[in-house]
């Protein structure tokens, strides 16, 4: 399997979708229906994707 780097606006979003998560794990605001750890799992699998799939 050959990676690649993602591109800078997946990169930015996942860091968006990250620093959320900690947000919501610290009780700074809080979404209903999805938890902290769900959001953190968004954010890696988004990044990873970035990283398997060539021009994501």
């Amino acid at each position: 399997m050959k990676l690649s780097a993602p591109k800078q606006i997946v990169f930015w979003i996942a860091v968006i979708i990250a620093i959320a998560a900690v947000l919501m794990a610290l009780g700074v605001f809080s979404v209903s229906f999805i938890s902290a750890v769900w959001v953190a799992i968004i954010a890696f699998v988004l990044l990873a994707l970035g990283n398997v799939l060539k021009g994501f």
